[in-house]
C-alpha cells in the first residue's frame, strides 16, 4: 500500500446552518414521511460545506432515514467534493447512523476517495477513507 492508499479515520465536527422539512405523507395512523434539506458547515479536519437531501419516516417511538450528502471542501490539504449515502434508525433513545462514500463521486483533489461514514455523536461525522 502506498501513502496515497493508506486508510485514515477522522472525526469532523459540523453545525447545521439550515434545516428545511416538508411533510409529503402524514396518515392518521403510522409515521409521517418527510423530505428534509440539511445544510452543514464543517470545520476542522474537514473544512467545507455539506448539503443533504433526506427522506424520513418519523413515528412516536422510532424512525428512520436515508440521505445523499455532497460534501465540498478540503481534507488532508486536498480540495474537492464527494457524496455520502447515509442511512439511520432510531428506536426510542437508541440511534445509529452509517453510510458509504458513493464510488466514483470524488472530484478534484478528492477524486478516487472511498470509505465509510457514521455518526455516533451529535454533529460529529466519523469518516474512514482511502485516497
Amino acid at each position: 500500500m502506498t501513502d496515497q492508499q493508506e486508510q485514515h479515520t477522522v472525526e469532523a465536527e459540523f453545525e447545521i446552518t439550515d434545516f428545511d422539512e416538508n411533510v409529503y405523507d402524514e396518515p392518521s395512523d403510522g409515521p409521517k414521511m418527510t423530505r428534509v434539506t440539511i445544510r452543514k458547515r464543517y470545520q476542522g479536519v474537514i473544512d467545507g460545506t455539506g448539503v443533504a437531501e433526506v427522506l424520513t419516516a418519523q413515528g412516536g417511538a422510532g424512525g428512520g432515514y436515508v440521505a445523499s450528502e455532497r460534501i465540498e471542501g478540503t481534507i488532508d490539504g486536498r480540495q474537492g467534493t464527494f457524496v455520502i449515502q447515509h442511512f439511520g434508525l432510531a428506536d426510542g433513545d437508541e440511534q445509529s447512523s452509517d453510510g458509504r462514500i458513493v464510488p466514483g463521486s470524488g472530484t478534484g483533489g478528492l477524486a478516487g476517495i472511498s470509505g465509510q461514514a457514521m455518526e455516533r455523536r451529535f454533529q460529529v461525522l466519523t469518516l474512514t477513507y482511502t485516497l
